[in-house]
């Protein structure tokens, strides 16, 4: 009894058990079962079929993997990075090839004086070559063979005023470097010394060999000192007749490194200071150092006359007045005029005073004895009236008498004024005009904005 009732039980329990559908995703009935067998399931292979099948899989993917090896090469090219003894060894290679080719350099130069130290007949000649050359500007080809990347005391082109880069810059910080190689030409140029290039070529090349080197003892600093204040005083002028900035470099250095650098200063005698502050207060406003006149005139020495002359301003400006008076070139003394609006306010002796007063006015009539053009003549005219404001309006009575002294100047002074008048009238109408136009648009303009 127990076996079927519990048998019953069973398949009562199978029976009243809830059939629950197949999932969505399942394939139907007919596809998922044929006597028992699943559809979906992969069918059976052999082992042959097997084997091969895997063996193309591998070369794909071995080829899959040698493409994408291919492709990271390619996209990833290796780089080798140097490593900083590699810098090191190529700069010092540079600074090597630099030092051999500014060595070469000397042995030219020490060639060419020996050889104009031999020729009585050439050595004018060889000289005026060797100044040239050492003056020359260095071309961008030069500069990168000549120079190292460490050259200190030579500022780049790009910073620098007048964006040119000299010979003379080069050698003179190599002679400093090397004072060796310089010692060999400085002994050949003694030995020249009362041709007229000598001194500057000195002044170009030993001007910081003369600071930054010991020297043997004061004769020779004499010597050497007195022969920088020629040589400089002369290239200078050179940059004042050709209206030019070579030697701006040279310029700066003794303003900024030795004349405002007590220290430095002292290393020259004390007539030869105070030759290079006279030779600087010369040539100040041609070289637009003007913004350099407050530390200039501090630093400036006392001379044994100051008593009489005055202080460090009434030098600096009886410099300038005797600078302006031996100008020649047109365009430099506008120059000079337009600068010299720096010495106003300055505290001067009268006697000063009316030397520069005297100076200005000379250019202010025309001919003899300056024979000022007419840009000159009211350039000058600008800068009186403005260092010298009291007695304006009767200066120019006395100077238009004066202008009735010189009756062949009268046409073109006529036709000048013609031409004045008729430009003040013109840009008088004109003005007129433009205001009257502009009143009578704004009611306009006003009404539209009020609509």
């Amino acid at each position: 009894m127990r076996p079927e009732s519990s048998l019953i039980d069973c398949n009562v329990k199978i029976m009243v058990m809830p059939i629950l559908p197949p999932p969505l995703n399942s394939p139907a009935s007919s596809t998922r079962h044929v006597y028992g067998c699943d559809r979906t399931a992969p069918p059976h292979e052999s082992e042959e079929e097997g084997g091969s099948r895997r063996s193309k899989e591998q070369r794909r993917d071995e080829s899959l993997d040698a493409g994408e090896e291919k492709r990271s090469d390619t996209a990833r090219p290796s780089v080798r990075v140097p490593y900083h003894g590699d810098r090191r060894r190529r700069r010092r290679e540079m600074r090597t090839r630099a030092a051999d080719h500014l060595e070469a350099l000397s042995l030219e130069i020490e060639r060419k004086l020996q050889k104009a130290l031999n020729s009585n007949s050439q050595r004018l000649q060889l000289l005026q070559q060797l100044f040239a050359d050492i003056a020359l500007k260095v071309d961008d080809r030069a500069r990168d063979v000549i120079l190292s990347t460490n050259d200190d005391g030579i500022a780049p082109v790009d910073e620098r005023e007048d964006t040119c880069l000299c010979f003379y810059e080069i050698l003179a910080n190599h002679f400093v470097k090397v004072p060796e190689s310089g010692r060999r030409i400085l002994d050949l140029i003694v030995q020249l010394w009362s041709q007229s290039f000598a001194s500057n070529i000195f002044a170009l090349l030993f001007h910081r060999w003369l600071f930054e080197v010991p020297l043997d003892g004061k004769e020779v600093s004499l010597r050497y000192s007195s022969a920088l204040v020629q040589g400089a005083t002369n290239v200078f002028w050179i940059d004042i007749q050709t209206n030019t900035r070579h030697f701006l470099s040279l310029y700066n250095y003794l303003l900024e490194e030795v004349a405002l650098v007590p220290d430095r200063l002292s290393e020259i005698s004390v007539q030869a200071g105070r030759g290079l502050f006279l030779l600087l207060s010369r040539f100040m406003l041609f070289y637009n150092q003007d913004h350099l006149l407050a530390s200039f005139l501090e630093h400036f020495p006392t001379f044994p006359n100051s008593f009489l002359v005055g202080g460090p301003a009434d030098y600096f400006v009886i410099e300038l007045t005797d600078q302006l008076q031996k100008l020649k070139v047109e365009p430099v003394l506008l120059h000079y005029l337009s600068r010299l609006t720096i010495l106003q306010g300055l505290e001067l002796r009268m006697s000063t005073s009316t030397r520069l007063k005297a100076c200005l006015y000379s250019f202010t009539s025309p001919g003899g004895p300056t024979y000022p053009t007419r840009a000159v003549r009211h350039a000058a005219w600008n800068t009186l009236d403005l260092l010298f404001p009291v007695g304006r309006y009767p200066r120019h009575v006395i100077s238009l008498f004066f202008r009735l002294l010189y009756p062949w100047y009268w046409p073109s002074s006529c036709w000048n004024f013609i031409m004045t008048c008729v430009k003040t009238v013109y840009y008088y109408i004109l003005n007129l005009v433009v205001s009257s136009w502009e009143n009578m648009r704004r009611p306009n303009h006003q009404r539209m904005h009020v609509d």
